[in-house]
């Protein structure tokens, strides 16, 4: 029924979990050919009607991250003048979701920039999942959902011993993250105090909460270059705990992150598929995937039925 009014269409950025979502929703996908100009122009065409349609794109403003973002727009602007009757830009990874405040002079607030390029283009609403920080979500003038990846978390944890296990928040700011998944644990929490002297760089100055002899369990929305993650690792370890684990819901995982995983002491880096992880990442053997597909496929059959998303999570 829902394939009637409506179509689902990928992106380049992540092909297989579109594919995943797809089958969960029990639809095929929409016809979409995306191609590029000699000069790297990209060039979208809508392989079918959409017009009186709900059209739903998949894509994460991953890396790289200009050319996926210009994908997302412009295949907006396609089923726009298509005369589709919605457009819902699902976004699983929001890029440029760090940039959401003025850190210091003369510096953009880019996450507003990006949420107004995607209003513009076209959208009539955003679902994306584990935003950098909530306050994004109002930067748009349309509706958006943003979920989260603690329910697929909180059940891969359960499957282990929960045994002297406590969540750690990397940083303060995501202490109310770290909080949530321990009370639903029952389970302790703990903190890493750091600072950052400049962007993808991060220095450990304290431990705060009993940690010694115990499993620690790093909580965060995103990995990028691993150097936190590792930094808190091997702090971690120092002062005295068993095991060090990590969840995180997007593996950006650029620049040194493969390298820093494979020579870490960390036991493991447990991912959803929000981005596509290359080969190097895999063949670090420190990176788990949980697939996201089921809770974002969940959340589109909502949307499109006007059901509440929020009641994913009672």
């Amino acid at each position: 029924m829902m394939e009637k009014h409506m179509r689902l269409f990928s992106g380049s950025s992540n092909p297989v979990l579109t594919a995943d979502i797809s089958d969960y929703l029990k639809m095929q996908q929409g016809k979409l050919d995306i191609t590029r100009f000699s000069d790297a122009e990209i060039f979208i065409q809508i392989g079918e009607t959409i017009r009186g349609l709900d059209a739903f794109i998949i894509q994460s403003t991953s890396q790289p991250a200009n050319d996926m973002l210009m994908e997302l727009l412009i295949f907006m602007d396609a089923a726009k003048r298509a005369s589709a009757r919605q457009i819902c830009a699902i976004i699983p990874y929001f890029g440029y979701s760090r940039q959401e405040r003025k850190s210091m002079s003369r510096t953009p607030i880019t996450a507003k920039l990006v949420a107004d390029m995607i209003t513009v283009a076209g959208a009539t609403r955003v679902l994306t999942m584990d935003l950098h920080a909530g306050p994004i979500q109002g930067f748009f003038n349309i509706p958006v959902d943003n979920i989260y990846a603690a329910p697929i978390f909180q059940k891969d944890i359960r499957k282990n011993s929960l045994d002297d296990v406590v969540i750690v928040s990397p940083d303060v700011g995501g202490v109310v993250r770290a909080r949530a998944l321990a009370k639903r644990l029952h389970v302790d929490i703990a903190i890493v105090d750091k600072r950052r002297p400049g962007p993808n760089q991060a220095e450990i100055m304290n431990i705060i909460g009993d940690i010694e002899g115990r499993h620690c369990i790093l909580l965060d929305d995103m990995v990028d270059t691993a150097g936190t993650l590792c930094g808190a690792t091997e702090a971690l370890l120092e002062r005295g705990a068993s095991k060090v684990s990590a969840y995180a819901t997007h593996g950006v995982l650029s620049g040194p992150a493969a390298e820093r995983l494979a020579s870490s002491r960390l036991h493991e880096l447990v991912i959803t598929d929000t981005i596509a992880q290359p080969k190097a990442i895999m063949d670090t053997g420190k990176v788990r995937i949980l697939t996201a597909a089921p809770l974002i496929g969940e959340a589109i059959s909502r949307i499109y039925s006007a059901q509440s998303v929020s009641s994913l999570y009672d």
